[in-house]
């Protein structure tokens, strides 16, 4: 079981890198369409724009990734609570 709980713990850290590397991304000056600037949006946009959708921007800061590395945190959490339980 503890495979387990390194793969699952290992890919919700990485998704949390890809997410704080998209927020520093918003920061500095890019080209979107390199290939792993394009892979780091294509996979975050899904789960960030749900949070887009319900929390709106203060200003011109979008606090709706602060918002979604907490929640998928909270997720990770109940995860592993029920793996737990198995």
């Amino acid at each position: 079981m503890g495979l387990v709980y390194d793969v699952v713990g290992a890919a919700f850290t990485a998704y949390w890198v890809l997410i704080l590397i998209r927020i520093v991304l918003s920061w500095v000056r890019h080209n979107p369409y390199q290939p792993i600037f394009r892979f780091i949006y294509e996979i975050t946009e899904p789960y960030l724009k749900i949070f887009r959708k319900i929390i709106p921007n203060i200003g011109m800061i979008d606090i709706s990734p602060i918002v979604a590395l907490i929640a998928l945190r909270f997720i990770e959490y109940l995860v592993f609570q029920l793996l737990y339980m198995l």
